[in-house]
C-alpha cells in the first residue's frame, strides 16, 4: 500500500477533528477525498504529509511510519495544500529552480524545471513574478512544485481552485495521466471533477469515513437503497390513474404534454411497458433517471 491510515484521531483542544479514521490508497489510482467544510479533509492531508501529528493512530507511507521517518516520507510526497504558499517576490522559473535545489536534483534540475513548466502550462508566464500572476497560474505554480521532484505520491488539496474552464480540463487530464503511475489523493468540492478524474471516492463527514467505494459503485449502491425516478411519455393523454395503481409506485407527477414522472421504490419499467401494451397505448419514451454523485454526496452528508 502507498498510504495506510490506521485509527487516526485528531483533537484541537476539545474539538475532535478526526475520529478513528482508517483507509488505504494504492498506487495507480486517483482517489477523491470528499466532505463538507470542516469534515476533516485538510487535517487528514496534513497528517499524511507530516505537517501535523495525529493525537493517536499512525500513517504509513510506502511502509514508513510518518512521524518517525519524516524526511524520507517528504521525499516521496508531492503536496499542494489548500492555501497555496508561494514566495510572491520570486519569478516562476527562479522559484522552481529554488525548489529543485531544496530537493537536491543536482544536474537534472534545469532539465526537470523545463519539463515541469511545459507539463503544467507555465511557459507563457515563466519569466513573471509569482505575485503578479492570476490565481489560476499561481495554482499551476503550486502544482509544478509538487511535481518537480517526481514523487511517488501526490496529495492535492483543491488542485483546480481558481482555474478557468479550459485550464481545469488541462489539469484534470494531467492528474488522470499521473494517476496511472503514481498514487494520487485529491480533495475537491467539485463533483464533476471527481466523476471526471477519480477511480475511487472516500467521503468523510464530522471526522469519520462514511463511504469508501468506486465512484460508480457508490452511486449504484445508493440507487439500490433509495427511491428511483422513471420518466414516461405517451402519444396520447397520460393514464395517470392506471400508473398510480401499479405496485411500487409512490407518486406520479405530470411533466407537461403527455409526459409524467413516477417515483417508485424499485425499477418498474417492464410493468409500465406491459400496461401500455394491454391498454393499447403508444409509449414514446421510458427511462430510468440516473443519480449523480452530487445527489449521493448530499444524501450522505445532510442531517
Amino acid at each position: 500500500m502507498s498510504i495506510t491510515a490506521r485509527n487516526i484521531t485528531k483533537w484541537y483542544g476539545e474539538q475532535k477533528a478526526l475520529d478513528r479514521v482508517s483507509f488505504s490508497v494504492e498506487k495507480g489510482h486517483v482517489t477523491g477525498f470528499l466532505g463538507p467544510n470542516g469534515a476533516g479533509k485538510s487535517t487528514m492531508m496534513k497528517i499524511i504529509t507530516g505537517f501535523l501529528p495525529p493525537s493517536s493512530g499512525e500513517v504509513l507511507v510506502n511502509g514508513l511510519e510518518v512521524r518517525n521517518n519524516l524526511l524520507e516520507v517528504r521525499k516521496m510526497i508531492g503536496y499542494l495544500p489548500e492555501h497555496n504558499p508561494l514566495y510572491q517576490e520570486m519569478y516562476v522559473r527562479e522559484y522552481l529552480s529554488y525548489v529543485g535545489g531544496i530537493y537536491k536534483l543536482g544536474r537534472e534540475k534545469k532539465k526537470r524545471v523545463e519539463e515541469i513548466i511545459g507539463l503544467t502550462g507555465l511557459g507563457p508566464e515563466q519569466h513573471k513574478q509569482i505575485g503578479s500572476l492570476s490565481k489560476g497560474y499561481r495554482q499551476r505554480v503550486g502544482l509544478a512544485q509538487a511535481l518537480l521532484h517526481d514523487p511517488d505520491i501526490l496529495i492535492l488539496d483543491e488542485p483546480t481552485s481558481g482555474l478557468d474552464p479550459n485550464q481545469i480540463v488541462e489539469i484534470r487530464e494531467l492528474i488522470r495521466s499521473l494517476g496511472r503511475e503514481k498514487t494520487v489523493l485529491l480533495s475537491t468540492h467539485i463533483m464533476q471533477e471527481v466523476e471526471a478524474v477519480c477511480d475511487r471516492v472516500i467521503i468523510i463527514h464530522k471526522g469519520r469515513i462514511i463511504a469508501d467505494e468506486t465512484e460508480q459503485s457508490l452511486v449504484n449502491l445508493r440507487e439500490q437503497q433509495s427511491l428511483c425516478t422513471i420518466h414516461t411519455e405517451f402519444a396520447e393523454a397520460v393514464p395517470v390513474d392506471l400508473l398510480r395503481n401499479l405496485e411500487h409506485v409512490k407518486e406520479v407527477s405530470p411533466a407537461g404534454g403527455h409526459a409524467c414522472v413516477l417515483t417508485c421504490d424499485t425499477d418498474i419499467r417492464e410493468e409500465i411497458f406491459r400496461l401500455a401494451v394491454e391498454q393499447g397505448l403508444t409509449l414514446k419514451s421510458l427511462s430510468l433517471a440516473g443519480r449523480s454523485l452530487e445527489e449521493v454526496f448530499r444524501e450522505l452528508t445532510t442531517e
